[in-house]
């Protein structure tokens, strides 16, 4: 039962509720009370909680997955000549690959390019020379080095390479570019 109390002169204005013989003005139906306010708030503080362990799980699996396609790998600074055929030339190209590796035929492709009296270029494919892969850690392919007559490793290339890098590369080793030829003769 509802009832509208109020004034004449229109100051004072109430309701009444009356509900199993209990008297309630609206002011206590609008107005929580300081347990349900209590309630309200942990109830929030708990779904904050719930919301940051979730990003972070979320951010944390992110981030490792992110780490574990992300491997680098690195090539050797030195190899010993003599592992490889043609070991007097006085460059040696190694492209460290597979046979199942379908940008592995490309590189040896490009590399075969460079082959001359003075460079020796060498497939070192992982199914016929597991131990040379083994032995220079070799743990992608294609990895393609240049090593001069002492088998210093001067350049090295991790998965497919241009043509263009490694000729120039190459070129660079065996032609280093002197100051009038990077200069085009100014004086300095």
């Amino acid at each position: 039962m509802f009832a509208l109390s109020g004034s004449a002169s229109g100051r004072s204005w109430g309701i009444d509720i009356r509900a199993s013989g209990r008297a309630m003005s609206a002011r206590t139906l609008i107005t929580p009370t300081l347990a349900e306010m209590v309630l309200r708030i942990g109830i929030a503080a708990v779904l904050l909680v719930v919301a940051v362990v979730i990003a972070t799980i979320g951010n944390r699996r992110k981030k490792s997955s992110l780490v574990l396609a992300h491997r680098s790998y690195d090539y050797p600074r030195q190899v010993e000549r003599s592992d490889f055929d043609r070991a007097d030339a006085q460059w040696l190209v190694i492209v460290f690959s597979s046979a199942v590796c379908d940008g592995c035929a490309l590189v040896v492709a490009k590399a075969l390019v460079l082959e001359s009296n003075a460079v020796a270029v060498v497939d070192c494919d992982f199914i016929e020379h597991k131990e040379l892969h083994a032995r220079y850690a070799i743990e992608g392919v294609p990895t393609t080095v240049i090593a001069d007559s002492d088998g210093v490793v001067l350049r090295g290339f991790i998965g497919a390479v241009s043509a263009t890098d490694l000729w120039a590369a190459m070129a660079d080793l065996r032609f280093p570019p002197t100051q009038e030829r990077v200069c085009l003769g100014h004086d300095h």
